[in-house]
């Protein structure tokens, strides 16, 4: 790869990252404050991704960015089909595999009887060995949901060409490591978002120690006061 080409795609992904931040801050999914996290942290902005998908043409436009990335240059999809996770995932799978031409598939949650969580496809959808996958979710924290996904993609023979988020507010994950498999799987961000968290506590949160009210995500009221 050329110095020339580098530079023209790092100017791309910066112009994707500020097109996707747009597109949040419109849809006001960026949310600004003082929140209580799922992990029992607390946060001071938080991204709520259904305020984006309840948006078509918004959810339409982002998904054409990752459509546009798994071309090739005859303008034919590099993916024969396209698979999400969770409910934002199965919306994103759909409008990105109808702007590529292929079909979508969505895998669910089953509980083994010892207790342990995987994924399945739905029933009725089924992959070909070699076919050509391409996983989608909407917003990675830890990676578990597209992780999950690896396996039964991968057991059903196919082909993982490409794992993408609309958002990766990891803090820097760059691939995800197949549990099944040991295989490296490179990770497309439209947007990489690094959201400190925080104890909870005065001696720790600067929004407890201001004494802002505390917010569940998806919330309009206030869970207790800090």
């Amino acid at each position: 790869m050329t110095s020339l080409r580098r530079g023209a795609e790092t100017v791309a992904r910066a112009a994707t990252a500020r097109r996707t931040e747009e597109l949040f801050r419109e849809s006001r999914a960026l949310r600004e404050g003082h929140f209580l996290l799922k992990s029992g942290r607390h946060g001071d902005r938080y991204l709520e991704k259904f305020l984006v998908l309840q948006h078509p043409t918004i959810t339409s436009e982002l998904c054409g960015l990752w459509a546009a990335r798994f071309r090739d240059d005859d303008g034919r999809s590099l993916a024969d089909v396209v698979a999400g996770p969770t409910t934002g995932g199965v919306v994103l799978a759909f409008e990105t595999a109808r702007q590529l031409g292929v079909r979508s598939i969505f895998a669910e949650e089953v509980r083994d009887p010892d207790g342990s969580a995987r994924r399945e496809f739905r029933r009725g959808f089924a992959l070909a060995p070699g076919e050509r996958v391409l996983l989608v979710d909407d917003i990675l924290t830890t990676g578990g949901s597209l992780l999950a996904m690896l396996p039964p993609v991968e057991s059903a023979g196919a082909t993982i060409v490409g794992c993408a988020v609309l958002v990766d507010r990891s803090g820097g994950t760059a691939s995800l490591v197949s549990p099944l498999t040991g295989a490296v799987h490179p990770l497309l961000s439209l947007w990489a978002l690094d959201l400190p968290t925080y104890d909870p506590g005065p001696a720790t949160c600067p929004m407890c120690a201001a004494g802002m009210p505390l917010h569940a995500p998806g919330s309009t009221g206030t869970t207790t006061t800090a």
